[in-house]
């Protein structure tokens, strides 16, 4: 009898560890383990903001899959992209070639979500990946070195909107407030003239969070030069320009820099392949596998778990990813032998939302609040020991954060 083929389709976080508890948990004669993603590297994808901001280098962030897997004898590694998905026919078909499976997990990751607003996929810039991180920083750095090359001084260079207050656009208006100061001295630009303005479409940032606490990041970040203007829709975004409306008026702020932060939804390739989806996610059954489908795992910003005590859906981060691996891996190997299921239950330990290097708020542990220094050690425990968690001792002191306070 052959081994079964299993195939997991994206290398972020929940991709990655349901690969590495499967490269640990399966001998190499039980199944055929296959890795597929469009890099041949795995980031953390919770450090992209300071790689757009300028504040950690990407290399930092980016991981070598093969640092981490076994692919000489363990896992067959495919570098491609991945354009469908055919439930019917057990097949993947990437960019390149097609792939056949026995049992799949969809790990595929989020795309940004426009809300049909004008201009926003032509102008805006994003922070979604290693790529789009980089070449926001380049962006920043061009724009104050070219600041004083024009005769005609244009502060559309000089000001920088995010549009959204949610996670990634309050930790990036955090590690941009921390490297203004630095490129001002470098590019002789007097800091008053910069503007960091945060348009949000609730009455508040971090909407759903502790209102302590979003006191505290606020004044925080306020105190640093970083403008908040919330109740207030984008309108539209042009190349120099944004637009927005607030009680019924309309301003235009020149901005040659505008942000996308505020939306997220599933790789659109998981409503496409005819499963399920519930607004383009899959509401995954209890043991993490589609609806209909008994041979197909679907794992992070592709999975939808419902909170039956909110009736809202659990938030897809990394943390919930991670745990969700854990059911995934031990599920998949169940199926090739005959084992029982588990079913999965998040355990929610807490959040925690940098502010810069050496400021974060929290909330962990039994609801505790953490604000300032304490805050930012946790949430540097936290990276470290998902480090340790993929990749042992070895990637945590290779990759790892060690000074409290930066």
């Amino acid at each position: 009898m052959n081994n079964p083929n299993i195939v997991i389709l994206g290398a972020g976080y929940g991709g990655m560890m349901t690969t590495t508890k499967l490269q640990k948990s399966l001998g190499a004669n039980e199944a055929n383990l296959t890795l597929v993603n469009i890099n041949d590297y795995h980031y953390q994808a919770t450090w992209l903001h300071e790689n757009a901001a300028g504040t950690l280098h990407h290399d930092r962030t980016r991981i070598p899959i093969k640092e981490i897997v076994n692919t000489t004898n363990k896992i067959n590694f495919i570098k491609d992209k991945v354009i469908s998905i055919k439930p019917a026919e057990k097949k993947v078909k990437l960019e390149n070639s097609e792939i056949f499976y026995d049992y799949l997990v969809i790990g595929l990751g989020f795309e940004l979500a426009t809300f049909g607003i004008p201009g926003i996929e032509e102008h805006a810039f994003k922070i979604e990946n290693i790529n789009s991180a980089r070449l926001l920083r380049e962006h920043l750095d061009y724009n104050f070195a070219k600041y004083h090359d024009e005769q005609k001084k244009r502060e559309a260079r000089l000001n920088i909107v995010i549009g959204g207050g949610g996670f990634t656009g309050i930790e990036f208006a955090g590690e941009l407030a921390n490297r203004i100061p630095e490129l001002c001295e470098e590019y002789d630009i007097e800091k008053a003239q910069v503007r960091i303005i945060n348009v949000e479409g609730a009455d508040t940032v971090l909407p759903g969070f502790d209102p302590q606490l979003v006191n505290y990041a606020m004044n925080s970040l306020e105190a640093r030069g970083v403008e908040f203007i919330t109740g207030a829709m984008l309108k539209e975004c042009k190349a120099a320009s944004i637009v927005y409306e607030k009680d019924e008026k309309q301003v235009e702020i020149p901005t040659m820099t505008t942000v996308w932060t505020a939306g997220v939804k599933a790789n659109s390739i998981v409503e496409k392949s005819g499963m399920e989806t519930n607004r383009g996610k899959v509401e995954v059954r209890k043991d993490m596998r589609a609806p209909d489908y008994d041979d197909i795992f679907v794992i992070g910003d592709c999975a939808v778990i419902m909170d039956q005590e909110s009736g809202n859906p659990y938030p897809p981060t990394a943390q919930i990813a991670i745990q969700q691996s854990n059911v995934v891996a031990h599920n998949v190997k169940s199926l090739i032998n005959g084992g029982e299921m588990e079913e999965f239950e998040p355990n929610l330990l807490g959040t925690v939302a940098s502010l810069g290097n050496n400021d974060a708020i929290g909330m962990v542990m039994n609801n505790r609040k953490l604000f300032g220094w304490k805050a930012t050690v946790m949430k540097k425990v936290i990276d470290n020991r998902y480090l340790f968690k993929l990749g042992g001792i070895s990637l945590l002191m290779r990759k790892g954060k060690f000074n409290p306070f930066y």
